[in-house]
């Protein structure tokens, strides 16, 4: 029985072109977009098939925890988590992890490489594709995956297939760049062109000696940074001034479009990057008046659009083809059929003091532990709703500049002050003083929600000295 195929999931991508949902702290392959499950999840959750070992990730520091919890609430496994210290693009993502791959699994490894934000339908064509080009990666070839087109997509690079090498797979002619929009139906009219999807079936071991040939810089900084990482809990952070060595370059630039090794298996499954509203739109499913809609939302009248909210009710009355989304703090409206244009809109507001902070952070913000909503701030106070998972515990820290209150509105919470150890049940209350030690746990069985009212002088996040952390932040 052939080894097991290693999952490699790239989900370090910090795309806000799903503004405002999708913002850096908190990415769209982590929003259930397409159901109660994240596209991460999905993704985690497609390859819980005997075909594979548990998945390898790939991913940055900053949403480590991110990963860790939703693996978990996928009851999924993972093989390792891999942190990027900085992001270097597709070739040395996907170089490091062929790197660990070769040294978990051995040199006979094969790796598929799936980014962790697209949205695929799973069906026996799917299983077809994978069952093809694994066998063609065991050949020791470098397999792309590539997507027949519906229409003239601007918004992919293509690729154009050669001769047939074994029933579904073929050789690669060349790479295609974006297209403008003439070129795009030109290669849709010739048939013989496919989306390039940036998904891949490699045999490590074969990966590597050609990125070694094509891409050395890439290559040697891959190794490096493997090879100087180091543990940290459940995750290995590669080592930072190694991998900075690397190139900012694309796989397919670094080796697929130099290589003699490269095959492509075309398929026809459902497949959308969700890349914009509109795609989002389009993969979903919908009313009889072509609406979707997620959350609260009433609509009249109105017909081919798309309305999700996160908190508000929000109602669309005698509209066409319009994109509503509202999130706890910022609502998007614009034209479905221009939703491409949310890029540029994000990276107008990232360069004002006043609403770059929209496309950085929600009123949500998510930890280990649990997380805080941010209700109401004023010049010397704040107010937040802190949730605490089953178990779990805050660090044992202090503040320098502000006092906090806390009031509890459901389950049970052990504060520990300067050393005192007190337990409250609902709708009890504790004081915090200003420079005292402390430090929030859940003893129950049920999600611990409490009102926080912080005062003082300064109320940023980085006010506060960890002193000990089961996470690792102290």
């Amino acid at each position: 029985m052939p080894s097991p195929i290693v999952p490699v999931i790239l989900a370090g991508g910090k795309g806000t072109r799903l503004w405002p949902m999708s913002r850096s702290a908190r990415p769209k392959q982590f929003l259930p977009l397409m159901g109660p499950s994240s596209l991460f999840q999905q993704t985690l959750l497609r390859v819980a098939n005997e075909r594979y070992s548990d998945a390898l990730i790939l991913t940055g520091n900053d949403y480590r925890f991110l990963v860790a919890e939703q693996a978990q609430e996928a009851g999924r496994p993972l093989a390792g988590m891999l942190l990027e210290p900085i992001a270097r693009n597709t070739a040395a993502a996907i170089a490091v992890a062929a790197v660990q791959a070769v040294n978990q699994f051995g040199r006979d490894v094969l790796i598929h490489v799936l980014p962790s934000d697209h949205a695929i339908t799973v069906d026996e064509g799917y299983w077809l594709s994978v069952d093809q080009a694994t066998a063609e990666a065991e050949k020791g070839r470098l397999v792309t995956f590539g997507i027949r087109p519906t229409h003239p997509e601007t918004g992919f690079g293509y690729i154009e297939s050669g001769q047939e090498r074994a029933p579904g797979v073929y050789e690669v002619k060349r790479f295609v760049e974006k297209p403008v929009l003439e070129k795009a139906e030109q290669m849709l009219a010739s048939g013989g062109f496919v989306w390039n999807s940036g998904m891949f079936m490699l045999h490590a071991q074969t990966f590597l000696s050609e990125l070694e040939k094509h891409g050395p810089d890439t290559y040697a900084a891959s190794k490096a940074a493997v090879a100087a990482a180091k543990a940290d809990l459940d995750f290995i952070r590669l080592d930072a001034a190694e991998f900075a060595k690397a190139p900012d370059i694309s796989v397919d630039y670094a080796v697929f479009e130099k290589s003699d090794r490269v095959s492509i298996v075309p398929v026809s499954y459902a497949w959308s990057d969700l890349g914009s509203w509109d795609a989002v739109w389009t993969a979903s499913g919908k009313d009889a008046e072509g609406n979707v809609t997620q959350g609260k939302a009433s609509l009249s009248d109105t017909t081919n659009s798309l309305v999700i909210s996160e908190h508000a009710h929000v109602v669309v009355q005698g509209l066409d083809d319009v994109a509503v989304i509202a999130s706890e703090d910022a609502i998007f409206v614009g034209k479905l059929s221009q939703a491409q244009k949310v890029g540029q809109i994000v990276k107008t507001l990232s360069a004002s003091p006043e609403t770059a902070g929209l496309t950085e952070i929600h009123r949500t913000a998510y930890r280990p532990w649990g997380g805080y909503s941010s209700i109401l701030h004023g010049d010397r106070f704040q107010v937040k709703r802190l949730f605490v998972k089953p178990g779990k515990k805050l660090s044992l820290q202090k503040h320098h500049h502000r006092a906090e209150h806390w009031i509890v509105v459901s389950g049970t919470a052990e504060v520990t002050i300067d050393g005192d150890v007190t337990m409250l049940a609902e709708n009890q209350s504790i004081y915090l003083p200003l420079g005292c030690v402390h430090r929030l746990a859940n003893p129950g069985k049920i999600l611990l929600e409490l009102i926080e009212v912080q005062t003082g002088s300064y109320l940023g996040e980085d006010d506060i000295i960890r002193i000990e952390d089961e996470f690792g932040r102290a």
